[in-house]
């Protein structure tokens, strides 16, 4: 997920948090400890874009990821000095 999210955004910042072992046998939990996440990225490719647009971005990145490993995905993303 870096590397994915650093191509397509050229973060300033970026966290990539596995809060996997907070939803350990909910749903979409596949055993891998490796199904919920946190993004935290900071980007001025989001300049001029409201929340939702943001996101998409960001999905956009993971899309395959998404559709296969992720079911759940928390995403703050934001500008530098935001």
């Amino acid at each position: 997920m870096t590397a994915r999210l650093t191509d397509a955004l050229s973060p300033s910042h970026l966290e990539v948090i596995n809060d996997s072992h907070h939803h350990a046998g909910h749903m979409g939990d596949d055993g891998t400890g490796e199904s919920h996440w946190t993004v935290v990225v900071e980007s001025a490719a989001f300049a001029g874009l409201n929340r939702v647009a943001r996101q998409r971005l960001v999905n956009r990145a993971l899309a395959d990821l998404l559709a296969t490993r992720i079911h759940a995905l928390a995403i703050k993303a934001r500008v530098p000095g935001e």
